[in-house]
């Protein structure tokens, strides 16, 4: 095991190196190749530059910029990665530069600079990692393996760890009450769970890793087997029996001293990011109402007194985070009718106003909204809030419907900008919002917000056949 960790760091070290070598000819390649159009010598020398590009490539990376050695990583982790750990290299670079006077005299030059190194990068880590895979395949760098039980959980982990040859795990055997058939035959059996502490004493420094799927009624077998593996550096695992009725990812937290596999995992429940998402909410819905928002007032108010009468504002109860309801706001686009709080808006819906065919074809009678996210209730992205009567509804039909309200409902959304906007004809329709909703709840990011924005403007501009 020792020589396992021994060569991953080398591993993860000669990558850095290998990316650093890379980052300086690139720099250097351009210097050479366009000059005084890429780089400013009179502010200082390009090695200067290379010195102070490699400190802070080195700093956004040295933590946790490298998964090439884990045993199982696809590649868009590989590429995730990279692009995770270059915004703020590129950020923290360009504030470095310009603190110490670098300016550079084409600045789209320099952008360049950063795109290409980014597909440098890239290319560079897969085709390490592929070598990295024929190397385990041929035998080397790989972990050994012992499994203590044969629940369906560790029959699934020993098909994780051998249908890939390249994954670095090579098994041994397993031990067992009885031998069992739930291995392949070609599984060697070592015998029963209270002999693992002679078998691991009898083949010393040849076991890596050991996973134990027994029940924790029979703790007295299992603590003398944690007991000799953490006295003989050999890594016990605790394989937990819940994966014969939850097919997940689970998520492993103490809750004082006590483990709880939670089953899943919402960045959005760490304080930090909530503070980060609700800043940017008030910022951005602050600057909309107090600029752009009092001429469209008027110019649409206008539009749609003269259309039909009725207030300027349609407000609906519709259900928000953690189930609360709340006055929604959006631009009224129908003529006033009893029926706006149970019958969803179609294509060709008669209710409609001029107008109003015309707003919420570009989306602009959602723009009161902002109203609703300075109050809290809505974040400018997020799960769309329905009406009270759907909630209801689709509650009772579609399972996990009511995940999506442990966030603020949005003014727009990941299913939003994926195809999932508008009127939801069929259950599947509802369903796929449902799935694309919750994926946005377990993947949250600052990033993916953004892009959600930039993909909602886009859409709005180019139009779209699903907004009416």
């Amino acid at each position: 095991m020792q020589e396992v960790q021994r060569f991953n760091k080398v591993l993860k070290s000669s990558v850095l190196l290998g990316d650093l070598i890379l980052l300086n000819l690139l720099l250097w390649g351009l210097e050479m190749v366009l000059g005084d159009r890429f780089w400013c010598r009179e502010c200082g020398s390009v090695f200067q530059g290379m010195a102070l590009l490699s400190l802070c490539y080195l700093l956004c990376n040295m933590h946790s910029g490298v998964i090439l050695h884990r045993p199982v990583v696809r590649t868009e982790q590989i590429m995730f990665r990279v692009l995770r750990n270059m915004v703020p290299f590129v950020l923290l670079s360009i504030c470095v530069l310009t603190l110490f006077h670098f300016h550079f005299s084409y600045s789209r030059f320099f952008g360049l600079f950063y795109i290409i190194l980014i597909i440098v990068i890239i290319s560079y880590r897969l085709i390490f990692r592929h070598a990295l895979e024929l190397y385990r395949r041929k035998g080397n760098n790989v972990r050994k393996v012992i499994l203590v039980g044969s629940h369906d959980n560790m029959q699934e982990l020993y098909h994780a760890m051998t249908d890939d040859p390249t994954s670095g795990y090579r098994v041994l055997g397993y031990f067992e009450d009885f031998p069992s058939d739930r291995y392949p035959i070609g599984v060697p059996y070592l015998g029963q769970p209270k002999e693992v502490s002679v078998y691991l004493e009898k083949y010393t420094g040849e076991v890596d890793q050991l996973y134990c799927s027994l029940p924790s009624a029979r703790s007295a077998e299992i603590l003398p087997v944690i007991n000799y593996c953490e006295n003989h550096l050999v890594r016990f695992f605790s394989v937990p029996n819940v994966r014969n009725y939850l097919k997940r990812r689970m998520y492993f937290e103490l809750l004082g001293n006590v483990p709880v596999l939670s089953i899943r995992r919402e960045p959005l429940e760490l304080l930090e990011n909530r503070i980060v998402k609700r800043v940017f909410d008030i910022v951005c819905s602050g600057l909309f109402l107090c600029t752009a928002f009092p001429f469209i007032y008027i110019i649409v108010g206008i539009a749609i007194k003269m259309s039909s009468p009725g207030p300027i504002f349609f407000k609906q109860k519709r259900s928000g985070e953690d189930g609360r309801e709340f006055w929604c706001y959006k631009f009224r686009s129908m003529k006033v009718n009893a029926l706006c709080d149970t019958l969803q808006a179609t294509e060709h819906d008669p209710r409609k106003t001029k107008i109003g065919e015309i707003l919420r074809k570009t989306s602009i009678d959602e723009l009161p909204q902002f109203i609703n996210v300075l109050k809290g209730d809505m974040s400018i992205v997020g799960p769309r809030p329905h009406m009270l009567k759907h909630t209801v509804e689709y509650s009772q039909l579609i399972n996990k419907f009511m995940v999506r309200h442990f966030v603020k409902p949005g003014i727009t959304g990941w299913a939003q900008v994926t195809g999932y906007r508008g009127e939801t004809k069929e259950l599947w329709q509802m369903e796929g919002r449902v799935m694309r909703d919750i994926w946005y709840i377990e993947h949250w990011t600052f990033l993916l917000d953004l892009y959600i924005m930039y993909k909602t403007v886009y859409n709005a501009i180019h139009g779209e056949k699903t907004a009416y």
